[in-house]
């Protein structure tokens, strides 16, 4: 609204259920809508910067990732990232991918059963479920020890991380958003809950 956009609410639970109104409302607007759920160029652009850069990023301290972790929402960032490092180390690097777990809600991430156009195009290693408390309490670890407020696709990352982390290596965490757009669920979640 800020920016004097207009904001309509639906009652969708995610996303991808109201994909085909979007696309309808645009074509009556005669505006254009990308459509990060089935536009190719999402992969394509993770695959050809996102995952270079974390690969560039690794090299100039003179690491090989060990295992990489993300949340998965539309996969293509994560589709992305495992093609390229699956084909520059082969199963030498693991990708983790992390959805909401079942009957659990995280704003931004999905299910894989919810149908995602690039996860299967690529291997994952394993994918870890993670509910949405879970994820609330990752991005306040993440806050309260590094300062930075991160998002709940983030937290459930930092979550599945904490599960996973056994072995020592060379831990990549893919942290896809911010958590300010989250207050009211962050507001929600500390008037239940004492967090550690």
């Amino acid at each position: 609204r800020v920016l004097g956009a207009e904001v309509v609410r639906v009652p969708a639970g995610l996303t991808i259920e109201i994909i085909g109104d979007v696309d309808a409302r645009a074509k009556a607007d005669g505006a254009l809508h990308l459509n990060q759920f089935e536009n190719d160029a999402n992969f394509k652009v993770h695959l050809k910067y996102t995952a270079k850069e974390l690969d560039e990023q690794l090299m100039s301290m003179g690491l090989k990732p060990s295992c990489i972790i993300g949340a998965l929402g539309t996969s293509g960032h994560m589709g992305a990232i495992s093609m390229y490092f699956k084909s520059k180390y082969g199963d030498d690097v693991r990708i983790i991918g992390v959805e909401p777990a079942p009957n659990e809600v995280i704003p931004g991430i999905r299910r894989v059963e919810t149908g995602m156009k690039w996860f299967h195009w690529v291997k994952f290693d394993e994918i870890v479920d993670v509910k949405r408390d879970e994820a609330i309490e990752g991005v306040i670890k993440i806050a309260r020890n590094e300062g930075l407020l991160i998002g709940l696709s983030a937290g459930a990352v930092v979550h599945a991380f904490t599960r996973i982390a056994e072995r020592p290596g060379v831990y990549v965490l893919v942290f896809p958003d911010s958590g300010y757009k989250y207050v009211e669920q962050f507001e929600e979640y500390f008037t239940t809950k004492t967090p550690s």
